[in-house]
């Protein structure tokens, strides 16, 4: 079961300087097996370079079996897929495909869908503010109340690796070298919060790999908030 953070919520409010633009989520569901792969693969490149924006690519399992094995593939990254799709009440799942502030669905290789979405969730105001940095080997992590309330929210690590290239051998993509950039390693449900109190949470994050902080309504839904770990 996993442990709710109310025990870990703090009632004091959240002080610092006021908080920047806050950035949209891109998630992008890709394979180094799929054929459309490549284009998507390349727009998120340029997403994670720009401010304003959480570009995460996640490898997904089921394009395995045709004869090349994506070493970035994880089970749970197909589930997550899915489980955007049975909220949307899609009855299929595809490649490359970006979900946006965990709403919003739009064919990977499709760059203009993806800026016009992005020009729509930035214009959005923000429900609440959210920083996270490092303090040794664990993560400070510190939120505002949501205004208006948004019920119960899931608090999020991701981790993930900038950049790293890959020679395709076998498969739709063989003889392709591709750059793969914010490869998810690893996504941690840190816990349940209500929301009703000011956030201040801190978590074991060994090591230098870059992370994020989301805050998301459950399903998945909607990304409320995130932030990159300083």
């Amino acid at each position: 079961m996993k442990k709710l953070l109310g025990a870990m919520v703090a009632c004091a409010a959240f002080a610092g300087p006021a908080a920047a633009e806050p950035p949209v989520v891109v998630e992008l569901y890709t394979s180094q097996g799929c054929s459309s792969c490549p284009p998507a693969d390349e727009i998120l490149a340029k997403l994670a370079k720009k401010p304003g924006v959480i570009a995460l690519a996640l490898h997904v399992d089921y394009w395995d079996y045709i004869g090349w094995k994506d070493a970035f593939a994880r089970p749970e990254h197909t589930k997550r897929q899915k489980a955007y799709a049975a909220k949307a009440g899609a009855r299929t799942i595809y490649t490359p495909q970006m979900v946006i502030a965990g709403v919003d669905h739009v064919v990977g290789a499709r760059p203009m869908d993806v800026v016009d979405l992005l020009q729509v969730h930035k214009a959005r105001p923000a429900v609440m503010q959210l920083t996270a940095r490092r303090d040794g080997g664990e993560v400070e992590i510190d939120g505002t109340v949501p205004v208006p309330a948004q019920g119960a929210l899931v608090v999020q690590l991701v981790r993930y690796a900038p950049e790293e290239t890959v020679a395709i051998k076998r498969g739709e993509n063989a003889g392709l070298t591709v750059n793969y950039h914010n490869i998810v390693r690893d996504w941690q449900v840190l816990g349940e919060w209500d929301g009703a109190e000011a956030l201040e949470l801190r978590v074991e994050a060994p090591g230098e790999e870059p992370a994020v902080v989301i805050v998301q309504k459950p399903g998945p839904g909607e990304i409320v908030a995130a932030a990159r770990v300083e």
